[in-house]
């Protein structure tokens, strides 16, 4: 079983690389100031899920098939930073109407593009590929101490980004139907921001 100071080094080290803006934060911030925190909240769920599946590759001894399907990956962050390019775009092509057209999307909607953005991000994936087995103590049950881990990352990623949901969220409700289009703008520039940063990054 892993030894206190160990887990306390990982979380550590968990509330250092989740705090970072990244793709996910910024995903998480726009959707929230556009739609509200309910939104961000969604995404937030989808990245948790897409935690999990992480998890259980790793749990499971696959980090070496997930090691020889680099280029797929690479192929993967490609594909998520076009997807928040694109999502960028068409918010700052939105003229403030957007928001009335997709006041009513579906919660499922956001839950899908945390899920894609969490597997599209090289530091998640370099995160659960790399950093979490040198926590591991091999003389121990290896998938235990990874399933540990994950969730305890997986608590921290909860907590902080729903932070930033929450507040985003808060954020965007005290805004004037007048400033509509400052948010959309602002919004727009946090996904397309996002996709670049994806885009450029390396595992």
């Amino acid at each position: 079983m892993i030894d206190l100071t160990t887990w306390l080094a990982f979380t550590l080290a968990s509330v250092a690389i989740v705090i970072v803006p990244g793709p996910s934060v910024t995903v998480i911030i726009a959707n929230s100031l556009r739609h509200g925190a309910g939104a961000g909240m969604w995404n937030v769920a989808g990245t948790q899920f897409g935690l999990v599946t992480m998890i259980m590759v790793l749990a499971a001894g696959l980090s070496t098939v997930v090691e020889l399907m680099s280029v797929a990956f690479d192929w993967l962050r490609l594909a998520g930073a076009a997807y928040l390019i694109w999502l960028g775009i068409k918010l700052w092509r939105s003229r403030g109407t957007l928001g009335e057209a997709e006041t009513r999307r579906p919660g499922g909607s956001f839950f899908w593009q945390g899920f894609i953005v969490i597997w599209s991000n090289p530091k998640a994936l370099f995160f659960f590929g790399a950093l979490i087995p040198q926590f591991i103590d091999p003389t121990g049950n290896a998938i235990s101490q990874t399933m540990l881990l994950g969730v305890t990352f997986m608590i921290v990623a909860t907590v902080l980004d729903s932070g930033y949901a929450l507040l985003a969220g808060r954020t965007g409700a005290l805004l004037s139907r007048r400033n509509v289009r400052i948010v959309e703008i602002f919004s727009g520039s946090c996904l397309i921001g996002g996709g670049i940063w994806l885009a450029l990054a390396r595992r």
